[in-house]
Parts: C-alpha cells; sequence; structure tokens
C-alpha cells in the first residue's frame, strides 16, 4: 500500500499554489454539496475528476473547505490507505487535449478491490466537474475555440488561457455519490465491476457537461448549410420551383434566406454581456428575485431535451428565465420569439442571446414552413433546450390564455421523426407584484387597439425605473415527459411511420390535449403574492373599498385556506400576516388610503381597479373551487356534502376550460371534501347533523364568505348570459358568431347596470370559448348552416344550477335583456 500521508513539502507547494490562484481566481459550488454529499462518520469518500487537470484540483479542494467536505488532498477515513482522496477518470492528457484511454487510476482498482474483499465496508465515489466559464457555444471565433470551456479539443494551453480568461467564472458541480458496495453486491465479477464503474462516470460527465455547456454547437453556417439538406427543406425547395416555375438553385437561395432569417446566432460574450446588465437591470427594478422548485430542472436536465413553457405575461419573462438559468449553471435555451422583435439593434442582441425568430403566420408558405420545421427538429435532436410560450402573446388581461398550439404541433411531428432523445416539457410559472408594461396594459384593458412594439419602447422602460416593482417570483412546475404522455394517450405511436412528413389523424387531439396539461401545469405552480391578494379581496368588493381591520382578516383568511388545502405542492404563498400584506402594496402606490373619525379605508380608483383585475386573474384559479362552494351558500342557508358535489362537478368542467385547473374529474369528489373541510375549519361553514351550514348572515364570516364568493362570480355570470340567450331565441337560430355578439352587449349593458368594473366580463373570446366548450361536451351542435343547436341539458345547466349560485336579482336581469334581445 502507497504511504497514507501525503508529504510535508506536498502540501506546502499544494497550498501555495492554492492560495496563488485564488489570487485571482473566484468559484462557487452549483447547489449544496454537503447536502447532497452527507458523509456518513468514517466513510471513505473518493473525488474523481473527468481528466488530469492541476488547476482543477485546487479548485475542488477550495470549495471542499468552503463546504466543509473532506478534502480531496487529505487520506480519505476508514480502512482505506491512501494519500490522498481523490482521482481521475481518464489518464494524463496530451497537449492535444485528448485522453489516453489505455489506462484506469489505479487509485480506483485499489477502492474497488478493497471493497469486494471486504478490507472496507464501503467507499463512495463522488463525481466532480469544473466549468471554467459557462461558454454554450465556441463557433464563431478560433480563439474562444482554443481557451472556452466546451466540446472541443485543447490542451494545458486552453486551460492556462481558461485560467486568465474565465478564473473569475468557476463553477464545480458535484455528482450524487456512486456506492461501491452496492455495485459490488451484485457478484459481476472485478472486471466487469471495473467496466460499469468506469461507464456510469463517463455517461454522469457527458450529462453533466451537457446540462451545464449545453451540447455541441458547430458554427451557424455549417448549421444553416445543413439545413437545406433536410429531407423536408429539399421536397419542399423541388414543390417550390414547381410551384413558382423557378430555379431549384433559386428556389434553394429563397429557403437559405428563410433559414438566415430564423435562425438564432448564440455567442457567449453576449450572454455574458447580457448576464451583467440584467443583474444590474433586476437589482434595479425589483426587490428580490425568488426563484422555487429549481430541484425540478436539474433533475431532468441530464439527457434529456428540455422545452420550458413559461406563461407569458410580459417581454421580462423569457429575459428573467434565461438569466437565472445561466446564474443557476444550466444552459439558457434557445428561444422562440416573434419576427416583431426583430428590430434593428434589439434584434441583433437577442439573436446572439439565443432568441431564433418566427413568423405569425406561416399559411401559405410551405418553403418557410419546411424550413423552420427542420430547423426546430434540428435543435431538439442535438439536444439543445428551447423555450417557446404556448399562449402565443402576452395576457392582457392577466390570466392563463387559450393555447396556439402551432409550436407544439411542430415538436411532437419532430418527435414522432425521431425519438431517440427524450423531451421533457418544463412548465414556469412567472409572476410580478407590478408588471413592467402595467400602463400599456391598462390601456388596452379600457379598450385600446395593442400597440406594435418599437425600439424606443426600451427608453420608455427605463423611465419606469423610478416606479417600485417590488418581487417577482419563479416557480418551476411538475415536468412532463413526452414519452409518458404519448403512453397515455396514444399508446401504439412508437409502431407509426416515422416519415419526416408524417402526420397522423390523432396528432391534432392529442396536440390540444398536450396544450391543455401544459397549460394546467404551469398554473399548478402559481405564486401568490401579496398584490394579487390584495387584489383578489377588493375587486369582490361593491365599492372597491373595505376598511382596514377586514381586508387584514379577509388576507389572512384567504391565504390561510390556501395553505390549508394546498392547490398543488408547487404553488407558493406569501410569508407576511394581512397587516403586512396592505403595508407591501401600498407601499408600491397600488391602493389608496383614506381616515374618517371611525378608522381607516383601503379603497382602489377607477385606474388602479381597472389594472388589479389583472392581478387578480394571475391567481383566480387557486380559489376557483372554494369559491364556487361558497356560491352555494350566497342562497343556500345549507345543503348536504352529496349537494354540493353535485353541483360543483356539473359546473366544473367549464370553470377547468376557461381556469386551466389540473384535476380530473374522477378526482373531484375528494378535492372538494377537503375544500368544505378547510373552508369548515375556518369558520366560513360549520357542519351539523351531516349538513353543511352558512355562518350567521350578520357575522363577519359570512362577510368573508361573500368576498370570497363574489371573486367567481361574474365567471358564471357570463354563463348564465350565453345560456339564456340561447334558450330566448328559437333553437337553431343564432350562429356561433350571433351569439358571441350578443353576450358581449349584454355584458356591456350588465356592466353598466350593476357597476361591474372588470373589462374581461364582457371580452367576446372568452364567451367564444364558452361556446366552444359546450360544443365539445356535446350540449351544442351546429347545422350546416353553421346555426346552433342546444340540448335538453342545456336548462339544467341554465336554471337548476344557477339559481343555486347566483342571485335572483342578477338572474331577472340576464333574462329580462336576453328576452329584449331575442
Amino acid at each position: 500500500m502507497p504511504s497514507a500521508q501525503p508529504s510535508l513539502f506536498s502540501r506546502l507547494r499544494f497550498g501555495l499554489m492554492r492560495r496563488l490562484l485564488y489570487l485571482w481566481a473566484r468559484s462557487e459550488s452549483i447547489g449544496n454539496p454537503l447536502a447532497k454529499i452527507a458523509p456518513a462518520s468514517g466513510e471513505p469518500i473518493l473525488y474523481v475528476l473527468p481528466g488530469r487537470s492541476y488547476s482543477d484540483l485546487l479548485v475542488l479542494d477550495q470549495e471542499c473547505r468552503r463546504a466543509g467536505l473532506p478534502r480531496p488532498v487529505m487520506p480519505p477515513s476508514g480502512a482505506l490507505e491512501e494519500e490522498s482522496a481523490y482521482f481521475h477518470l481518464t489518464s494524463e492528457l496530451a497537449w492535444s487535449g485528448r485522453p489516453d484511454p489505455r489506462k484506469r487510476s489505479p487509485r480506483l482498482l485499489r477502492a474497488l478491490t478493497a471493497v469486494e474483499l471486504r478490507v472496507t465496508p464501503e467507499v463512495k465515489i463522488v463525481p466532480v466537474s469544473v466549468f471554467w466559464g459557462l461558454s454554450p457555444d465556441a463557433e464563431s471565433s478560433p480563439l474562444k475555440l482554443l481557451f472556452a470551456h466546451n466540446w472541443g479539443v485543447g490542451g494545458k494551453l486552453r486551460k492556462l488561457l481558461a485560467i486568465l480568461v474565465h478564473g473569475r467564472k468557476i463553477r464545480v458541480s458535484f455528482g450524487e455519490p456512486l456506492s461501491l458496495r452496492e455495485l459490488a453486491d451484485e457478484n459481476l465479477g472485478h472486471n466487469r465491476n471495473l467496466r460499469k464503474v468506469s461507464r456510469l462516470l463517463r455517461v454522469h460527465f457527458k450529462h453533466q457537461r451537457g446540462a451545464v455547456v449545453g451540447p455541441d454547437l458547430s458554427h451557424r453556417r455549417t448549421l444553416l448549410k445543413g439545413l437545406m439538406h433536410g429531407p423536408l427543406v429539399r421536397a419542399a425547395i423541388a414543390r417550390e420551383a414547381v410551384e413558382q416555375n423557378i430555379s431549384e438553385e433559386r428556389a434553394r437561395q429563397r429557403a437559405a434566406r428563410y433559414a438566415d432569417e430564423i435562425a438564432s446566432d448564440f455567442t457567449y460574450s453576449i450572454i455574458r454581456f447580457l448576464e451583467i446588465v440584467l443583474s444590474w437591470f433586476w437589482n434595479k427594478l425589483y426587490d428580490g428575485i425568488k426563484v422555487n422548485n429549481l430541484e425540478n430542472v436539474q433533475d431532468i436536465a441530464r439527457g434529456n431535451e428540455i422545452i420550458y413553457v413559461p406563461c407569458h405575461r410580459s417581454h421580462i419573462d423569457y429575459l428573467l428565465l434565461s438569466y437565472l438559468l445561466v446564474r443557476s449553471s444550466l444552459t439558457p435555451p434557445h428561444i422562440a420569439a416573434g419576427i416583431n422583435l426583430n428590430m434593428p439593434v434589439i434584434g441583433s442582441i437577442l439573436r446572439r442571446g439565443g432568441a431564433f425568430f418566427m413568423r405569425r403566420s406561416f399559411r401559405g408558405n410551405q418553403l418557410y414552413t419546411a424550413v423552420f420545421n427542420e430547423y426546430l427538429h434540428t435543435l431538439f435532436s442535438r439536444g439543445f433546450p428551447v423555450e417557446y410560450f404556448i399562449e402565443g402573446g402576452r395576457s392582457r388581461t392577466g390570466r392563463l390564455l387559450d393555447p396556439k398550439t402551432g409550436m407544439l404541433a411542430i415538436t411532437l411531428r419532430s418527435y414522432l421523426r425521431s425519438s431517440r432523445r427524450p423531451i421533457v416539457f418544463m412548465p414556469v410559472y412567472i409572476g410580478y407584484e407590478r408588471v413592467l408594461e402595467g400602463r400599456t396594459y391598462l390601456g388596452e384593458l379600457r379598450g385600446k387597439e395593442k400597440k406594435k412594439e418599437s425600439f424606443f419602447d426600451l427608453f420608455r422602460v427605463l423611465s419606469a425605473l423610478k416606479l417600485r416593482f417590488g418581487e417577482v417570483a419563479l416557480n418551476f412546475g411538475s415536468p412532463v415527459a413526452l414519452n409518458d404522455f404519448l403512453d397515455q394517450r396514444q399508446p401504439d405511436w412508437r409502431d407509426q411511420h416515422n416519415a419526416p412528413e408524417y402526420k397522423p389523424d390523432w396528432l391534432p387531439d392529442v396536440t390540444n390535449q398536450l396544450a391543455r396539461t401544459l397549460g394546467g401545469a404551469i398554473n399548478a405552480a402559481a405564486d401568490a403574492n401579496p398584490v394579487n391578494l390584495v387584489a383578489l379581496a377588493m375587486l369582490s368588493t361593491r365599492r372597491l373599498a373595505l376598511d382596514e381591520a377586514t381586508l387584514s382578516r379577509t388576507l389572512d383568511t384567504f391565504t390561510g385556506l390556501l395553505g390549508d388545502v394546498p392547490y398543488s405542492a408547487n404553488v407558493t404563498l406569501p410569508t407576511l400576516a394581512g397587516a403586512e400584506q396592505i403595508s407591501h402594496v401600498e407601499a408600491m402606490g397600488m391602493i389608496g388610503r383614506q381616515s374618517d373619525a371611525l378608522g381607516e379605508i383601503l379603497f382602489l380608483d377607477e385606474p388602479q381597479a381597472v389594472l388589479m383585475t389583472w392581478y387578480r386573474n394571475n391567481i383566480l384559479h387557486l380559489v376557483a373551487l372554494p369559491a364556487l362552494i361558497a356560491c352555494l351558500f350566497l342562497n343556500n342557508a345549507r345543503m348536504s356534502r352529496e349537494q354540493i358535489e353535485r353541483l360543483v362537478s356539473a359546473l366544473y368542467p367549464y370553470l377547468q376550460g376557461e381556469l386551466f385547473l389540473h384535476w380530473r374529474e374522477e378526482e373531484l369528489p375528494e378535492i372538494i371534501s377537503r375544500y368544505v373541510d378547510g373552508l369548515v375549519g375556518r369558520g366560513l361553514l360549520r357542519e351539523e347533523n351531516e349538513q353543511i351550514h352558512r355562518p350567521d348572515t350578520a357575522s363577519g364570516e359570512f362577510v368573508l364568505l361573500t368576498l370570497l364568493a363574489r371573486s367567481i362570480i361574474q365567471m358564471l355570470e357570463r354563463f348564465y348570459m350565453a345560456a339564456a340567450l340561447l334558450l330566448n331565441n328559437p333553437n337553431g337560430s343564432l350562429t356561433a358568431e350571433q351569439l358571441e355578439g350578443l353576450c358581449t352587449v349584454m355584458a356591456q349593458r350588465l356592466s353598466i347596470l350593476h357597476g361591474l368594473n372588470a373589462p374581461e366580463f364582457f371580452d367576446k373570446t372568452l364567451f367564444r370559448q364558452f361556446i366552444q366548450r359546450l360544443q365539445t361536451f356535446e350540449v351544442l351542435s351546429t347545422d350546416n348552416e353553421g346555426r346552433l343547436h342546444y340540448q335538453p341539458e342545456l336548462e339544467d345547466i341554465a336554471e337548476s344550477t344557477a339559481k343555486r349560485v347566483l342571485s335572483a336579482e342578477i338572474r331577472l336581469s340576464i333574462r329580462q335583456v336576453a328576452r329584449s334581445a331575442g
């Protein structure tokens, strides 16, 4: 056995070299290595680096010292007699940077033998990757190829330059420990054990490097040239030449222009520039950025193609997500951006930051469609993380929009063509306490036309920095593996034809199901912040005002109820008490205060109230089910649990369709029961003699129950309007467009009569979606002339259920307007 202690001279030299390196270098660990490794008392640990590098070892030792882990240059604990606790997976690197695969580490051989012979009960192998800089490319500059950390060749000279250039941006990743005891207990024999541990470590380092550095990028020009040889593009070029009566060369040039228009130009210098600029910008703009459930991404980053699907509330969304992924040592994605953002200066920066541009419509241009599809297929098949917004555009109402399924359909067709690399969708919820485009949205909520983006918007953004924007939360949801999804929805998908242009009959339906699933997963990762909750409470009042004590109690009740019955494990809630939430929102200038002899009153003026609907709608889905239960008790003094379940279940599909609620119908009985228990626990309902009772109508608890119910009541009124208009006109006399128009006019009239200050109340899109859901559930059907025919179930929805949840005054007003419209 070798000496168990390194020489004094070796230790002094190593310590001196580490100090010299850290006069310049700065390093940090990815995650919490101590929590990941957690060495048991006396259990030997050996660190393994992918290749021999003295500088990597210096960095590893520094990070182990900082984390309180056993140091690699000291002997391991236990019976393993080694002078150091590290080894290299590959032996000495030549000047070309290529490993010599003929030798294995003697230290690994001795450790494995010691475990097999039970000299020591256990040895844990901890793989460690050291990244000098986070370059996800090196394609545009020979100099970068020489010294950037990437997938290419290099050697000692490259490492020296990497220390000089990237020494202040070093990240260290500690992998999950590998147990040699578990390996030896498989009784595979010494040689097979050795091959297996080597293979497991090689795979780990490959996946870890791909997760942090990104896949190997070839030169952009090479990538674009390769697109021209893709089967979809070749076929489209030939078709374009025939249909347009031009030469194939001219058609190919046209395809090349499309490819150049689309493709990103990922450049590390721009990524670093944006990281620095955005670090300053976020610190100026926000009080803090909260990142939750990041482990959901880290767990799937290795070996999977990740597609990030965030909600889209602001232009800040994609900048924020990419920034935080870089800061978390994960590869920033290639981002689908509308061609409207390809503006002078801004477009160039976005393209080099990973944006690829797409036209709003591909219709009528098969060549462009083929080039775009081939480009996305290249990104997917080569393992680039990708980001796109399934909503299409930003939400001007604050709620999740109905998905645009184009990108999902392209993704599914690409996957059917080649499914060698698993695709995993990562839902992302981004929640703002003040959205940057708030003033613009206020105008659009009041009916102004959507304004086109321009370069000068940048200066308007800078002028907004004087406002207080509070915190922003970025919550990662539960990943959706495409393999598992297809196995559930289309079990024979692997057996079907995988030609590039293959488009199975089931694809549209499965794409729509996937879109709804992802929408539900995004909403299931929501962040409820104080602004959302204050908006929810204040907009449920008749006069947009509450005394401070009642508002504080309401916020405590709403927050407590959301905590008692969590919507999902990924939802996050404020830690502030109700009074603190009020102070926070008031300090941001988003609510007014008036004092009188009896106390303090909080209120919303007209612009505040309109904009606050946007923030309320962010989290309306979180309270939809308990609010629907509360609605039942506005007109009913008591009900049985069975009645509650039946009525809520009847309306749930329509709420689910509009708000992307994530529970399946078979889960409803248990979920409804839990919410009833939660309302009883909070005193908003009480249970006696197997009946659920509402509180006394003169009590504070009934006020809270009423405020909760009113948060959802306008949605139920819209449902009743559409049904009443159908029932008050001869069956088969209205088209969907006519019904939408009548619903909009009726909603506008009622909003004036009843003082409803919610712009989406008369949003034609929401009525259209409700009519489509009635058709999906076969309550409505359409004849050859496009006229709507309703089934008898519609009357049950409109009357039997509505009278339980809507007041007689509202039902009477709706019926009167419906009769006059008929």
